[in-house]
């Protein structure tokens, strides 16, 4: 147990802190190295593991690909301008559309393409908005956050859906009905948490006819126009995918190079470019430190979180689910959510509550914003920023994370109980 716990403690103290510039892909790496040359984890666990992560894995790309094509043909621009120019100047109103166009990129475009691609593209309307530093971090706060806690409703959402998912057979239909009530209480909640927390820090005009017009934005008419379509058509097959038992993976990889070679066709983007420029670190974090937490599984640690969830099975469902999300929540935020959900995941195997399953997730997607490295998210949200100029300490942004997290995370999950 201990070679297994230093292994994972040394391997997350290098990803947060990333001395002289090591990426995080390569500390998980080293990590999983070190797990199997000390015996911590052997062959047949690394087969396990990918048994487990590869659909998700594959995925993600899919899901990023599809995304910077879409942002590089003026998509997401064109998105956050009109937004911009609905307000008619209300700074309210336009905290409010912020939000609210963060949920639609986080549930169509997975949480990590909210923060990769959303984020400097509002940051730099901000600036030219003429708005001060205060106003600029509430809008910048509240889309953060708006990326994880609105990344429930599809099994595509966020890597942790899919990882879940996958582990216990849950269908892309099923996984909807189930999660999406959860899914408007989080939009919904989040917002007036947000609001009450960040108001006096919202300016009450802002002068919307500094920026461009929408349409400006859209390199290729045509094209802005028939991705939509594509959208709509890559929706519907992941609900036939759903009937014939296919990988979400297949519709999200395939559609992701379908949609770049149509792309690269009308000569708005170029392929390697765009190949070359996808978050590759992120995977290489991800299955690394799937191999580096299968290593604490080894030891014996899902046996007490078992144990533990077993024991909640004899309360009320109001108690089994809320402990069960705030569980995930609290290892999510010290150890980040991806090692969470595979522990939890592990150790809910054979429950016969179906919503502490679902439970686990929600925990693993909101409670990571309590803290700067609870999810691949935020870490890419707070580099994005630093890469832009904006900086946030660890207690400045964990006290805002720690004030929002509960209160949303305790009300979308008693949402849950009367749903499944």
């Amino acid at each position: 147990m201990f070679v297994a716990v230093l292994i994972f403690v040394a391997t997350l103290i290098f990803v947060i802190w990333q001395p002289r510039g090591v990426s995080i892909g390569t500390t998980a790496v080293v990590g999983a190295l070190v797990a199997y040359f000390t015996g911590v984890v052997d062959f047949k666990d690394l087969i396990e593991v990918w048994s487990i992560v590869w659909d998700a894995t594959f995925a993600f790309i899919g899901i990023i690909i599809l995304s910077l094509v879409l942002d590089e043909i003026g998509f997401f621009e064109w998105a956050a301008l009109k937004m911009a120019k609905f307000s008619k100047g209300s700074g309210l109103k336009m905290f409010i559309y912020s939000i609210l166009l963060g949920s639609l990129v986080s549930a169509l475009f997975a949480n990590d393409g909210a923060a990769l691609i959303l984020t400097p593209i509002l940051l730099v309307k901000m600036k030219v908005l003429k708005l001060n530093r205060k106003s600029i971090l509430a809008f910048l706060l509240a889309g953060g956050f708006i990326s994880d806690s609105a990344s429930l409703p599809f099994v595509f959402s966020n890597l942790t859906n899919i990882v879940t998912a996958d582990y216990f057979h849950i269908g892309f239909i099923e996984y909807f009905k189930n999660m999406i009530v959860p899914f408007f209480v989080s939009v919904a909640i989040s917002t007036l948490v947000l609001l009450a927390l960040l108001y006096k820090d919202i300016p009450k005009y802002i002068d919307v006819s500094l920026l461009k017009e929408p349409k400006s934005a859209i390199k290729n008419r045509t094209l802005f126009y028939l991705s939509w379509l594509f959208l709509a058509i890559l929706l519907a097959g992941y609900s036939i995918g759903d009937i014939y038992k296919i990988p979400v993976s297949i519709f999200a990889l395939g559609g992701a190079f379908a949609f770049l070679l149509i792309a690269s066709s009308f000569k708005v983007i170029e392929p390697i470019k765009v190949i070359k420029h996808a978050p590759w670190q992120v995977v290489w974090f991800s299955l690394g430190l799937y191999v580096v937490i299968y290593g604490l599984k080894n030891e014996g640690l899902t046996l007490y979180l078992t144990h533990f969830l077993t024991y909640l099975q004899t309360f009320s469902n109001e108690i089994a689910v809320v402990a069960t999300g705030f569980t995930s929540a609290t290892l999510s935020a010290i150890m980040n959510n991806m090692p969470t959900i595979m522990i939890m995941d592990i150790s809910l195997y054979d429950t016969t509550n179906q919503a502490m399953i679902y439970a686990n997730i929600i925990g693993s997607n909101l409670g990571p914003k309590m803290t700067p490295f609870g999810s691949l998210a935020t870490l890419l949200w707070l580099h994005t920023l630093e890469q832009k100029g904006v900086k946030m300490s660890f207690w400045e942004y964990s006290k805002f994370g720690l004030l929002v997290t509960p209160p949303v995370l305790l009300v979308v999950l008693l949402s849950l109980v009367y749903i499944i």
